[in-house]
């Protein structure tokens, strides 16, 4: 009854958490645009959407996707083959497991009247999965604490997942392997199914246990008269063999049993089997309960993202569903850092210690901004410079192997970050050109927002901000200035520089304003003067600096070889830089 109870109520946790989950996808949001879609709008959006993909041709795509990328996870193999195989065995084992084991009563009873757990191929397919389970969580265990991975970060919810996972799997089957040795488990049966009365015939039964299926009995020798042991098999025929095979082809129990048959009595009489029973139920309850809550439910989540990838693009797809799609993503990522494997910028790491540069720690914290958990300032720092320093090469995306949109994730959350006023002295080269490319799907009365701040942080220290018509001092010269500049090879190439101007007629964003001069403060060319000159202020302060969308265009045509792109990286660096200090 306790068990019964403590089931329904596991259940009932499980369901309320996946409904939870369920609504979490069609509630938070990631990005302005996301918050500003109403829930009701995604449930209709995604209706809408699911039918659209089903009575379409779509529904090719997807039966694809599930056959090669879910069930036989294509994208896994691809990468690491080690991976993928410790991931089939954990996934095919835990759910076949699940299905027929766990879910007996539902599934396997109903499809095979016969069925009994210990019954071939019943008893053998069993073990089999729970093996395969068992292989996979050592190979994570090899990959994570041996073999070390580079870049793979190991957190509290992995450990809880694979310590979750061995504690069902172990105590299920050394629970196995003493119910096969237990005396008293065998009496039970016999008491409770065999329906003899004859001394003879029960000495009989219990000698060809002994002899064939390991029981270990106080009062039976080792040396068995063939007459018994024949009289026992056609006891065993008439009451037991049609719900009892070889406990040989339980082959994980059979070799805990060979192993522990010294010592069965003593277990025996202490309990330990239905210690081990209760241990292993209420880890599989835990388990369950646990399920939509950890790691675990990418077991459901990540199938889910691999088809909704397969079918939407930011593009041509409802926003609704981009939105609800994106909360979905969090949920499937499985937290294996392939795509930190594959991190453009996670050599970074080897100087900034910071792990949100690392896309899967992004992917951590993104879990915990999404739920609105109130977060310190310097862990929102830190998350700033990890999301800021991406270069959006969309490496990460294209190895994601749950195909999860990383690229546009981080899109969303820069500009979440700008338009909700935190602090983006980071808007550098790499966020400022491909937030650039993107110009379309943004808010024009936003887009400038992030220019203005890193333009407006530097003011104090450079006087020609908004004074125009100031008369620039052409002496002294900055030399100091200068030396800082041209710490770098690149940085020194400004020497060449003869005032062409072919940077300045190349450049995008000059030829972006119908007066570029009077929007842009200096032109690219002018920069590259004023840095010769050692002019601070008007290299630091000009508009052009912080507009600048590092497409190379200007470096790539500059006849003298002058690094002019990278020059203006430098400028911005060395502008926060001194703002810092100040």
């Amino acid at each position: 009854m306790f068990y019964d109870i403590t089931l329904y109520v596991c259940l009932a946790i499980s369901g309320i958490g996946l409904l939870y989950k369920i609504f979490t996808w069609l509630h938070r949001g990631i990005g302005m645009k996301a918050a500003n879609i109403t829930t009701s709008t995604r449930i209709i959006a995604a209706i809408k959407g699911i039918l659209r993909t089903v009575f379409s041709a779509q529904i090719l795509t997807l039966i694809k996707v599930f056959i090669l990328d879910v069930l036989f996870q294509a994208r896994i193999l691809k990468e690491d083959f080690l991976r993928w195989l410790m991931h089939m065995f954990i996934f095919w084992g835990f759910m076949l497991l699940l299905l027929m084991h766990a879910m007996d009563g539902i599934i396997t009873q109903p499809l095979f009247p016969e069925y009994a757990s210990t019954l071939n191929p019943f008893m053998f397919l069993r073990d089999l999965f729970g093996f395969l389970v068992i292989i996979g969580i050592g190979i994570a265990v090899y990959r994570r604490f041996i073999l070390k991975v580079p870049r793979l970060k190991t957190n509290a919810i992995d450990h809880y997942a694979i310590i979750i996972l061995a504690v069902i799997m172990l105590s299920g089957i050394f629970l196995e392997g003493l119910k096969i040795t237990s005396y008293s488990r065998y009496q039970e049966m016999v008491d409770e199914y065999g329906g003899i009365d004859d001394e003879k015939e029960l000495e009989a039964l219990e000698t060809l246990w002994v002899a064939e299926f390991e029981v270990a009995s106080p009062r039976i020798r080792k040396t068995f008269d063939e007459e018994i042991l024949e009289m026992g098999r056609d006891l065993h025929q008439m009451s037991c063999a049609s719900c009892h095979s070889r406990p040989k082809w339980a082959f994980t129990g059979f070799a805990v049993a060979k192993i522990f048959k010294p010592f069965a009595l003593a277990l025996d009489r202490a309990n330990i089997r239905v210690f081990l029973w209760h241990i292993h139920f209420l880890a599989c309850f835990l388990g369950l309960a646990y399920l939509p809550f950890s790691k675990m439910f990418h077991i459901f989540a990540t199938p889910v993202s691999l088809l909704a990838n397969s079918v939407m693009n930011r593009e041509t797809s409802d926003p609704a569903n981009i939105a609800t799609k994106q909360v979905m993503e969090l949920d499937a990522c499985t937290h294996c850092c392939t795509c930190s494997l594959r991190c453009s910028v996670a050599v970074a790491l080897n100087k900034i210690d910071n792990v949100n540069i690392l896309p899967s720690e992004k992917m951590v914290f993104l879990k915990a901004y999404a739920a609105d958990k109130n977060l310190d300032d310097n862990a929102l720092k830190a998350i700033q410079e990890g999301i800021y320093l991406c270069t959006n090469c969309d490496r990460c995306t294209v190895v994601c192997p749950s195909g999860i949109n990383l690229r546009d994730l981080w899109l969303d959350v820069r500009e979440d970050f700008i338009q909700k006023g935190y602090p983006v002295l980071m808007t550098l080269s790499p966020f400022s050109f491909f937030r650039g490319l993107n110009k379309r799907d943004l808010d024009s009365e936003y887009y400038r927002q992030p220019l203005d701040q890193a333009q407006m942080a530097v003011a104090e220290k450079c006087e020609l901000i908004n004074k125009p018509d100031k008369v620039v001092p052409l002496t002294p010269m900055n030399t100091e200035f200068k030396e800082k500049v041209g710490l770098s090879s690149q940085a020194d190439t400004y020497t060449y520089c003869f005032s062409c101007e072919n940077c300045t007629t190349v450049c995008p964003v000059v030829e972006n304003f119908e007066n570029p001069q009077e929007s842009l403060d200096l032109l690219p060319h002018q920069i590259m003067r004023s840095v010769g000159l050692g002019l601070t202020d008007l290299a630091l302060g000009s508009k052009m600096l912080w507009n600048c969308l590092t497409c190379y265009q200007c470096q790539e045509h500059c006849p003298q070889g002058v690094k002019v792109t990278d020059i203006l990286y430098e400028l911005k660096n060395l502008a926060v830089k001194e703002i810092r200090v100040a």
